[in-house]
């Protein structure tokens, strides 16, 4: 492949990306108004589990062909971009009040299973057992999330909704899913060759380009709600991703080995610690003041990129 074709798909990536994250947060938005479900309650599940997906293939795919380490490293490693990076751009742009009774659930259970998944890591290898473990926080995630939103149905007047703009809205949705989908898979696979034409090492894209690439559906998501001011929308998609990357990426990449995932010890020592502590950086202050500020926004930004400056030095 020429390296012109290589900046191009490049660039119609980035491109599909931009365009899907418009068309998914309008039709997200539009779905939360119409349905009165919160916009951080739709943000933490539907838009969540859909900026997902990119980080459930590779891992996926990666684990079914024995590569573990990508594996591994690309759920942790998105879980750490999605929040120090992506969370820290939008802390720093729009400061956001959140409702301790939404955030509160969702940001313990995050801390909580990425704690999990630190002890389970210790000795090298997710069992079957302890895949099964993970899944159920999972569980317990989406069903608090349905109980929240039909308590939120219940407790306001329904709004009509015309077939139009439900088909209309719909394909709105697809279209952007679609967009930020195939978009992520074009510049990640893309970003990564431009990388080694200026030879940099596979390890270090495993753990950087790999993984911000495959959390870029949340970052586009994440800009757009920005430039539409709809800060729990993206808030509600950070945590939302973040549980689901913890809970049930490695779980099903051990389920589809048979419990042979391997944990590298620099995954176990540095990457998930690493990531318990931006967590904790985004959880504690917010449970304690009741709001994401634009200061932890910086300390997440600052920690993230110490994070990958000792792993590019050290890889």
């Amino acid at each position: 492949m020429s390296q012109l074709l290589v900046i191009v798909l490049f660039l119609i990536g980035l491109l599909l990306i931009i365009k899907g994250g418009d068309y998914f947060v309008d039709s997200a938005v539009w779905f939360a108004e119409a349905l009165n479900v919160p916009k951080f309650i739709i943000g933490a599940t539907i838009v969540s589990f859909a900026t997902t997906l990119p980080e459930l293939l590779v891992s996926l795919f990666a684990s079914l062909s024995g590569k573990d380490v990508m594996a591994a490293g690309n759920a942790i490693g998105s879980v750490s971009a999605n929040l120090g990076l992506i969370m820290g751009i939008s802390l720093v742009c729009i400061p956001s009040i959140v409702k301790r009774r939404e955030f509160a659930f969702k940001g313990i259970l995050m801390a909580l299973v990425c704690f999990l998944l630190w002890l389970f890591s210790k000795s090298g290898n997710i069992s079957i057992a302890e895949s099964i473990v993970m899944i159920l926080c999972f569980a317990i995630f989406m069903i608090e999330n349905t109980v929240t939103a039909k308590q939120n149905m219940d407790a306001s007047e329904k709004t009509e909704i015309s077939k139009k703009d439900l088909g209309k809205n719909i394909l709105f949705f697809i279209i952007g899913i679609a967009g930020i989908v195939f978009g992520s898979d074009l510049l990640v696979d893309n970003g990564s060759e431009i990388a080694r034409m200026f030879g940099i090492s596979e390890e270090i894209i495993s753990v950087t380009i790999i993984a911000i690439g495959t959390s870029l559906p949340e970052l586009a998501t994440t800009l757009t709600a920005i430039s539409k001011k709809q800060s729990s929308l993206s808030v509600g998609n950070i945590i939302g991703a973040n549980v689901i990357d913890l809970s049930l990426i490695l779980p099903l990449c051990s389920l589809a080995s048979g419990g042979n995932t391997v944990i590298e010890p620099q995954t176990y020592a540095v990457d998930i610690p690493v990531c318990f502590g931006i967590i904790l950086l985004a959880v504690v202050p917010t449970l304690i003041f009741g709001r994401l500020s634009r200061k932890q926004g910086v300390l997440m930004l600052l920690a993230y990129t110490a994070y990958i400056a000792f792993v590019c030095v050290t890889l």
